[in-house]
């Protein structure tokens, strides 16, 4: 049994409509095991919603009872939406079929009938609105009132039209020539040129539309400059057909006069700028050997007396009295005109 609170228990009364109905709430009571007043309760509240109706029960052989019939209950076309159906795979293997009988030029000939019957005689009422981004709101109004819960919004210099249902998606995302038929109806209907930036066909959130309008602040400057008064150009004099060519022959300069020289002056030139070579005086070949040897100072004189020979002088004499003998022979503190005989 299913339970007996929340939209779990508005379900199951749906699924009770739908596999017995038309049926009375006592009956949808007894099945579930519920009062009737929670049943009729959840009936109310599928009544409003568009997913359930209210049908006059049918005449019986039988007789009644005393008082009203009792009301019976069964689900409309959106109440059995809740639980499914086939209708996508339907249309996308009627599309497929068609493509392999006819082309491709057949189905893009279904997308265009088929944007044609959704707008249907509100086509009129789109394009007597005025300018593009008042044809554009009143293209939303159209497409909600068909399921698609579209609305305008301003964004830079445009309107976007967006919307946020596609009843097709999926149909659409195995052939987007549903999305391109409905992009060339929008710019038709609108007067102007328009760009598709999303669809829900590709996964994005909504199907967004973008409708260029013309910025008033550069249409305003545009109508201004059209009313300042353009100067004209003053005309230049006119000038005698020969003018240029004269201008350039007497522009020419003549041509620098040049001294003539002899054929022979350049070479002639050359040879007598050459300054002669400076003798040099001839020497011997050992001259310069020579002259090395001879600058060379001469050596000063050393004592010929070797060590040897004073040292021996020095033990035979002995130190004298009143000096020393030194290397020259002499006594320190003595004469060198003493005797020493």
């Amino acid at each position: 049994m299913l339970p007996a609170s929340g939209s779990g228990t508005r379900a199951a009364v749906a699924r009770v409509l739908m596999e017995q109905g038309p049926v009375t709430a006592a009956v949808v009571a007894a099945e579930l095991e519920l009062t009737e007043a929670a049943v009729r309760r959840h009936l109310d509240a599928l009544i409003a919603d568009g997913e359930a109706e209210v049908r006059a029960p049918a005449r019986s052989a039988r007789p009644r009872g005393r008082g009203r019939p009792a009301k019976e209950y069964l689900l409309t076309d959106a109440g059995r939406v809740r639980f499914g159906h086939g209708y996508d795979d339907l249309a996308t293997s009627a599309l497929r079929f068609l493509a392999e009988a006819a082309g491709d030029d057949a189905v893009d000939a279904f997308a265009r009938r088929r944007v044609h019957d959704l707008l249907g005689t509100e086509i009129t009422e789109v394009v007597s609105a005025g300018d593009p981004q008042d044809r554009a709101e009143v293209l939303a109004r159209v497409l909600s009132a068909r399921g698609y819960a579209a609305q305008t919004r301003r964004g830079g210099f445009g309107v976007q039209l967006c919307q946020h249902h596609c009843p097709v998606a999926h149909v659409a995302a195995e052939f987007p020539e549903l999305c391109e038929a409905e992009t060339k109806a929008f710019a038709e209907l609108l007067g102007t040129h328009v760009q598709r930036l999303a669809t829900i066909a590709r996964g994005d959130a909504a199907c967004t539309t973008h409708v260029p309008l013309e910025d008033p602040e550069l249409r305003a400057r545009a109508r201004q400059g059209e009313r300042e008064k353009v100067p004209t150009p003053r005309a230049a004099a006119p000038r005698p057909a020969d003018w240029s060519r004269n201008v350039q022959e007497n522009s020419a300069l003549p041509p620098r006069a040049v001294d003539p020289q002899p054929a022979g002056w350049s070479r002639s030139v050359k040879e007598n700028s050459v300054s002669e070579s400076r003798a040099v005086d001839p020497q011997p070949a050992g001259w310069s050997r020579s002259v090395k040897e001879n600058s060379a100072p001469p050596s000063r004189a050393v004592d010929p007396q070797p060590a040897a020979w004073l040292r021996k002088m020095q033990e035979e004499e002995g130190p004298a009295e009143g000096g020393t003998i030194s290397h020259h022979g002499l006594r320190k503190g003595g004469s060198p005109y003493d005797d020493h005989s």
